[in-house]
């Protein structure tokens, strides 16, 4: 990578098709991202669905990324390892194969049509906080300030780290 490195926070999720087998690939898939390198990637993390109930719960994780991919090319790149994880979008949090949230790209603040930054729900989301917190404990997030801070906010929600 010649130009500027920015540093880019992905979430990822998964629900349905072997979870678990799911995210490792999808981190496998983040690795060889063009233009990107794979900084960390957190545990796995054993989730309740947010919104609709009655479907499985979610493994989840964030991946840490170092690329020069422009925010909505990196979106674009997300967008297509979705769709070679075969994911489908029915309804708003519907069951998935995988699910990757753009969180953060450096400081970065975007409100676009397309991509908002920071992800504006992902301080209310435990399954967000948690494994960012792990690879990234004095991250901040734009005009939120402190992740850690976002802790009290979430910690009704199960969350449950998965041994490696």
């Amino acid at each position: 990578m010649n130009q500027a490195s920015h540093l880019a926070f992905v979430a990822l999720g998964a629900n349905l098709a072997e979870p678990l087998r799911q995210v490792r690939a999808a981190g496998e898939a983040l690795a060889g991202l063009p233009r990107s390198r794979l900084l960390r990637m957190s545990s796995l993390y054993r989730t309740a669905p947010v919104g609709i109930h009655g479907q499985a719960d979610f493994i989840n994780a964030v991946a840490a990324l170092a690329t020069t991919l422009a925010p909505h090319e990196l979106l674009d790149a997300l967008f297509a390892v979705e769709r070679r994880f075969g994911r489908r979008r029915d309804f708003p949090q519907a069951p998935r194969t995988l699910d990757l949230d753009l969180l953060l790209y450096d400081q970065m603040l975007l409100d676009s049509e397309r991509l908002r930054l920071p992800h504006p729900r992902m301080h209310l989301r435990a399954f967000v906080i948690a494994p960012l917190l792990e690879i990234a404990p004095d991250c901040r997030i734009p005009r939120r300030g402190s992740a850690a801070a976002w802790l009290p906010a979430v910690s009704r929600q199960r969350v449950e780290r998965l041994a490696p």
